[in-house]
């Protein structure tokens, strides 16, 4: 149906994937929790824009080639993570800067607002999905086991369009809560401190875990 094999299944994995915390979302999460919806929704679009990128690299056979060259794959994935360090690191850093000023009342260059006012939530969210791990085993060892060789155009395009609506409204969810979260965090900069140095982390723990991937 619609060039696809085994459609339950495919929606099985894909609501588990989408669901396990990666490095899309929670960038997303924390845009708008600092920022609010408008640039939640911003990041979000960098992420689908990423992964539409992703989806049509493995109908044009990148996914073949990368399972295929174990030194191409090496070369992404690499990169990947030394992007997400570089995240990483940056998160922290902001993280320390909030630790180190929290007690004071004035909020004017240390707050999550300020910090981030010369943020690119579209561009940094484009780059953090391409090389995210999730994603990349995701269309490399997954998405294409489900594209019927009767008529594959239809079935990358069907797949390709399931996976983004359940990105939009996963994403979504995320972006409105995490705007519930933005007052609190403005309130509180021992909260705020606390999330960024989490944040950065995690994307540590995506880095490493990108880095020791295999297709």
């Amino acid at each position: 149906m619609f060039g696809v094999i085994d459609l339950p299944t495919y929606l099985a994995g894909l609501v588990l994937i989408v669901l396990l915390p990666g490095p899309n979302s929670l960038y997303v999460l924390s845009v708008a929790a600092r920022r609010g919806v408008r640039a939640g929704y911003t990041a979000a679009a960098g992420v689908w824009c990423g992964d539409t990128v992703l989806m049509t690299l493995s109908a044009a056979g990148v996914a073949s080639l990368l399972q295929a060259n174990a030194v191409l794959f090496g070369i992404v994935k690499y990169a990947g993570a030394g992007y997400l360090t570089w995240l990483a690191i940056g998160m922290l850093r902001s993280a320390r800067q909030m630790w180190r000023t929290r007690r004071e009342q004035t909020v004017e260059d240390t707050s999550p607002a300020a910090a981030a006012a010369g943020e690119r939530p579209f561009r940094k969210a484009l780059v953090v999905s391409l090389f995210n791990p999730k994603a990349i085993l995701f269309f490399v060892a997954f998405f294409v086991q489900f594209v019927s060789e009767s008529n594959p155009v239809m079935g990358f395009v069907t797949l390709g369009v399931l996976a983004q609506v359940a990105s939009v409204l996963y994403l979504s969810a995320l972006i409105f809560g995490g705007s519930r979260l933005a007052a609190a965090f403005r309130r509180r900069r021992t909260l705020s401190a606390g999330a960024t140095s989490a944040a950065g982390v995690l994307f540590l723990g995506f880095a490493v875990k990108l880095s020791l991937a295999s297709v």
